[in-house]
């Protein structure tokens, strides 16, 4: 217990309201003790309370009076009855109506002390819990154009169906979060939503990672492991970066889309699922699939609903909205910094914005961010009305001379994690820059020479 959670006890009998209360105090309670059910709810209306213990049984307004506006005001704050008319009706109408628990007069401290510990550790777990699915599922999009409003207005007309949605945007559009939309607003929206990036994960541990192993299947394959597959079922699996797979994956994966069912790496057991699935890909899978790279079968698979996401470029009316969603509470833009993040055209899109937004907050001073301030890490290069901003400095007059003479694998080491610093950690964009496969990418970065 702390002292920081705060009580609110009503009971009309005085002999009764002090014992509970010295003896919650005496357990490392803050406790507002009152005298009937009207100034229980006078008290909550005035602040904040952990707990509510109250009487069953009192003038004015009684226990399951007090009851119901706890449960309207704060429908997870835990409200214990105490009564000394304990029957089981009186229990399983406290019950129905909210009631985290019972307790019956005369009041053992023993039992007191362990029923207040539950509620309350009950009450933890569902914050921890909502919290870790808000994580994974995330929040509510922040919307603030036409073009984002038809995505939202398409993931609502789409989302309980079974139909697969492939989500097409540049790096850092938000792909991830229109497919956790498309989760919530399902009738899947209480089952898995898992997630897997099909760039990071390399080649040879792919198949696992989607379709789960057998023991013994390879070396380091101690136990059986459930794929991504077996993990989403009944709910929805998000492949995000879909087009780097390789064609024997392609086909896998376009067996269970056709099917419903797959064997683990190393077994021979057909296992049937019911996933939903939402992919994501920043390629232009038509130019591979007629380049030969990416099967048009499995595209027409995927593509059932298409959902394009424009480039933030493309909605600079969303620039600020979102800026301010990232800032932390009690910081804000002045007008001149705004007008900075409205002329950069943000490559990195979304991600970028944010990245940005989180490096000048915990900067500023007094809680505003300054033009000056964005200004010292998006530096105008051009014409005003054309302004953009570059986050690397100017290169040296002579860009090569440095060079000469040091190892090739050290240049290499050197240009690769430059240019991951440069795309934010973005692997997929890194690997663009460089001209590379985010394969080839994943490699260099696994080898110890490149960290």
């Amino acid at each position: 217990m702390t002292a920081r959670e705060v009580v609110l006890l009503a009971d009309d009998e005085p002999l009764s309201r002090e014992f509970l209360q010295e003896a919650m105090q005496s357990f490392g309670f803050e406790v507002e003790a009152v005298g009937d059910g009207r100034q229980a709810i006078e008290a909550m209306a005035r602040r904040t309370h952990d707990l509510v213990v109250t009487d069953l049984k009192m003038p004015h307004a009684d226990g399951l009076e007090v009851l119901a506006a706890a449960k309207r005001a704060d429908a997870d704050r835990p409200v214990v009855l105490v009564t000394a008319h304990g029957t089981m009706d009186v229990a399983v109408q406290a019950m129905r109506k909210g009631a985290d628990d019972i307790l019956e007069k005369p009041v053992v401290l023993e039992e007191l002390e362990l029923l207040l510990t539950r509620v309350l550790d009950r009450r933890r777990l569902l914050r921890e819990n909502r919290y870790l699915r808000a994580e994974t599922v995330g929040g509510e999009m922040v919307v603030a154009s036409k073009a984002m409003q038809d995505v939202v207005d398409m993931v609502q007309k789409v989302a309980r169906s079974r139909a697969t949605v492939l989500v097409r945007g540049e790096s850092g559009t938000g792909k991830e979060r229109v497919a956790a939309m498309v989760h919530r607003c399902s009738d899947r929206a209480e089952r898995p939503f898992v997630k897997l990036n099909c760039a990071a994960i390399p080649e040879a541990l792919l198949e696992s990672e989607l379709f789960g192993h057998e023991a013994g299947a390879f070396t380091g394959a101690g136990k059986r492991r459930d794929g991504r597959f077996e993990l989403a079922d009944k709910g929805t699996l998000f492949l995000d970066e879909v087009g780097e797979m390789s064609a024997a994956m392609q086909a896998k994966l376009l067996r269970v889309l056709q099917e419903g069912e797959f064997e683990r790496v190393g077994g021979n057991r057909t296992v049937e699922v019911d996933v939903r699935i939402v992919a994501a890909t920043n390629r232009d899978l038509d130019a591979d699939v007629a380049a030969g790279r990416f099967r048009s079968d499995l595209l027409y698979r995927l593509e059932v609903v298409p959902i394009v996401l424009p480039p933030l470029r493309e909605r600079r009316e969303e620039i600020v909205p979102l800026a301010r969603h990232f800032l932390r509470p009690g910081i804000d833009f002045d007008p001149d910094a705004e007008a900075v993040l409205r002329q950069w055209s943000w490559p990195g899109n979304v991600r970028e914005l944010q990245n940005v937004v989180q490096r000048v907050a915990l900067l500023c001073d007094d809680g505003v961010v300054t033009g000056d301030l964005v200004r010292r890490w998006l530096h105008p290069t051009a014409a005003p009305a054309e302004r953009q901003v570059v986050l690397m400095p100017a290169p040296p007059q002579d860009p090569l001379g440095a060079l000469v003479g040091r190892p090739l694998a050290d240049i290499e080491r050197e240009l690769v994690q430059r240019t991951l610093e440069h795309c934010g950690g973005n692997r997929t964009r890194t690997a663009e820059l460089l001209g590379i496969g985010v394969r080839t990418l994943f490699n260099k970065l696994q080898d110890r020479t490149v960290r």
